[in-house]
């Protein structure tokens, strides 16, 4: 199995559905001949065209509705939004519009479209292009959500986000594009609502989300030369989530610590805590449930500061032993 990065899987997935499906076309702020804004459809509007591949105005608002429109006519969309943090501005397009009108039409209508959009800090772009906004998305009932950590994921799961008949919010974590990892060159698909245990343990669950999938797995291997079992369960899926994979990690272990990038206010990773807490785990437990996340703060554009703002894999490491250790 050949080796691709992050960013070439997520436009291999597309590609490949664009060539089997003609219902499928992407549309975006710069995504043609520019290739958009981390150059993840770079290459596509030459094989594709200027039809399925459609340069849109500066207007995240007319990006969404258009795409809402056409789902509702019978195409399958993708649209890009160039930072995860402008989704705010498409806001009742997919809030009140894509994620009821299924419900509303009692599913004589479907919406079947996908926003791709990258998110997450560790570029530098400040306070306004920066943010992990995915707890916000998945408060909203009709709307799936999607934080693939690895390049297989990406493009089993874009398929599966794609085939889907409901709205979909994909997130791709900036920093994640120019990971790598094995994946197939035929299509694939990667159930949404499916957990993937990334590492198996004994001693304590780490449930982390996107770029912290990465950390956690680190902090692990460093963890594992002092004697401390670390598993990994990355949820993949926060809506629909699979409670069950997490619940199981859970009773094993005994111990659990949340990890997400977004600020731990109200973030998802208080949803998982409530889970664990609500569920037959529940009499698992050693220790505490320990939530990590960022800070609640607008992330900074020094990168100092900015790396502060966030969890990094030494406060995952301090945070596993004070669970091991809590007696």
């Amino acid at each position: 199995m050949r080796e691709i990065t992050y960013l070439e899987a997520v436009r291999e997935a597309m590609s490949q559905e664009m060539r089997q499906n003609d219902d499928v076309f992407i549309l975006g702020e710069d995504i043609g001949v520019y290739g958009g804004a981390f150059g993840v459809t770079r290459g596509m509007i030459e094989e594709f065209g200027p039809e399925r591949v459609r340069n849109t105005p500066i207007s995240e608002a007319a990006i969404a509705g258009g795409a809402v429109g056409a789902a509702l006519t019978g195409m399958r969309p993708i649209l890009e939004i160039q930072f995860s943090d402008f989704i705010t501005i498409a806001m009742d397009q997919m809030v009140n519009q894509a994620a009821k009108l299924r419900y509303m039409y009692g599913g004589k209508g479907k919406v079947p479209m996908v926003l791709r959009t990258p998110a997450g800090s560790g570029t530098g772009a400040a306070a306004q292009h920066s943010q992990s906004l995915e707890a916000w998305m998945a408060h909203i009932p009709g709307l799936k959500v999607v934080q693939p950590s690895t390049a297989y994921d990406a493009k089993g799961m874009l398929k599966a986000a794609i085939d889907d008949d409901n709205p979909v919010i994909f997130y791709e974590h900036k920093l994640l594009y120019k990971t790598k990892g094995f994946v197939p060159e035929e299509q694939y698909s990667i159930p949404l609502g499916k957990a993937d245990v990334k590492r198996l343990g004994r001693d304590v669950t780490i449930v982390a989300t996107a770029i912290m999938v990465h950390k956690a797995l680190e902090a692990a291997a460093v963890l594992e030369k002092e004697g401390i079992d670390v598993e990994v369960v990355d949820p993949r899926t926060l809506v629909p989530l699979d409670e069950e994979t997490i619940i199981e990690s859970v009773k094993k272990t005994g111990r659990v610590i949340v990890v997400h990038e977004a600020v731990k206010r109200g973030g998802f990773g208080g949803e998982i805590a409530s889970v664990i807490a609500e569920s037959e785990a529940f009499d698992y437990l050693d220790a505490p449930i320990k939530r990590l996340g960022g800070l609640p703060i607008p992330i900074p554009y020094n990168p100092n500061l900015e790396k502060a703002a966030i969890p990094q894999v030494e406060d995952i490491i301090q945070a596993v032993k004070e669970t091991v250790r809590f007696k």
